[in-house]
């Protein structure tokens, strides 16, 4: 069965894991999402991941969790730009997540980064999604 939203059904996944407190999840894989996944490791909102299988062959990525004080790292984790509706920004208009302690992931020329790693090398893109 084909996804229209990969990224969306990853972040989905992901929130239903952490509900159920557990410790790993695994998801499909593609380069878009592994990319998103090393920005999610990178700003410590995910222990890491692998590579793996899904029962039917298919390559996926086992998504390991963060906790902190048997409560989950990642508070709210939304998509921003849906498939039916997509979000740009410039540079300047980047959002904001939580004051600064919560990260934006943008698909820029450049590849997938963070809202800071973009600012500072004056690019815009595509908003992703927000992580809190």
């Amino acid at each position: 069965m084909a996804l229209t939203d990969p990224i969306g059904d990853m972040l989905t996944r992901i929130r239903n894991a952490q509900m159920r407190r557990k410790t790993s999840v695994s998801t499909p894989a593609s380069t878009l999402r592994g990319r998103v996944l090393d920005v999610l490791k990178s700003e410590g909102f995910i222990r890491g991941y692998s590579d793996g299988a899904l029962e039917n062959g298919q390559p996926a990525y086992e998504i390991e969790l963060k906790y902190s004080d048997n409560e989950p790292v990642i508070r709210t984790i939304e998509r921003v730009s849906r498939p039916g509706r997509r979000v740009y920004s410039s540079v300047k208009n980047i959002p904001s997540v939580a004051n600064g302690l919560g990260v934006s992931i943008l698909s820029t020329p450049k590849g997938v980064m963070a809202d800071h790693e973009a600012k500072a090398q004056n690019l815009g893109g595509e908003v992703l999604c927000r992580v809190f």
